[in-house]
């Protein structure tokens, strides 16, 4: 079984104090019932517009707080989690892309806690989230064709040995490493900031790890918590 062991740059530390995250590698397998995920996505936006998790205004906050801190403007470009969440209050459900990505979306909604999901065969090294330097290349789609473009010098992004895989943190995915059910190996990172509780966090890792096993009943499964501290545990 792989697992994927990402590395923080440590003067992130200081920008997003207590930051830890859930990282789940998943060797894939058959998918044997994508219900599953379409399931999950319709209960995550029923929840969302029927009672909230406590945690889920001064956890969205406190990542509005840490993209003003490395210069990105939330009310632009917020984090993924409350993107989603802004789309689902608006129109009352969520479209379905992708039954892989749907589960992990529905998963960011009902839990208030950004969530990535990554085709980890398309990575060149091992993911790591660093300050950009600006110079780095960022593959993403406008107007249906894939440009490049840069991130700004001093943004938090995600990234491998080619280049830019997440941009402002966890706010725009690029194309090269996309994942869909049709991947091998799959990567997902659930990160949370401590305004959320670790309890709910490994609750939120849990349930995703439900959804897969569901979906994929073969699939090998491996999870760990990462934090600035030991980059890696169990």
């Amino acid at each position: 079984m792989f697992a994927v062991l990402p590395s923080m740059d440590p003067r992130i530390a200081s920008i997003a104090p207590g930051f830890r995250a859930l990282s789940i590698s998943v060797e894939a397998a058959e998918v044997v019932d994508t219900g599953v995920a379409a399931e999950a996505l319709s209960r995550a936006c029923r929840a969302l517009t029927t009672g909230d998790v406590a945690w889920s205004e001064p956890h969205l906050s406190a990542w509005a707080e840490v993209f003003r801190a490395f210069g990105a403007k939330p009310q632009r470009t917020p984090c993924s989690a409350a993107a989603l969440r802004k789309r689902v209050l608006r129109d009352g459900s969520l479209p379905s892309i992708d039954p892989i990505v749907d589960l992990y979306n529905a998963v960011s909604i009902e839990y208030a806690v950004p969530v990535g999901g990554e085709n980890i065969v398309a990575y060149v090294g091992e993911p790591r989230l660093v300050i950009a330097d600006g110079t780095e290349s960022f593959d993403t789609m406008k107007n249906g064709v894939v440009v490049e473009e840069s991130p700004k010098a001093g943004e938090i992004v995600w990234r491998d040995d080619i280049g830019v895989t997440c941009r402002r943190w966890n706010w725009r995915q690029g194309t090269r490493t996309r994942l869909s059910t049709d991947a091998d190996k799959m990567w997902f990172i659930l990160e949370s900031l401590p305004a959320m509780p670790l309890e709910s966090l490994h609750d939120a890792g849990e349930q995703l790890v439900k959804g897969l096993r569901c979906m994929m009943p073969t699939a090998a499964i491996d999870s760990k918590l990462v934090d600035f501290k030991c980059q890696s545990s169990i």
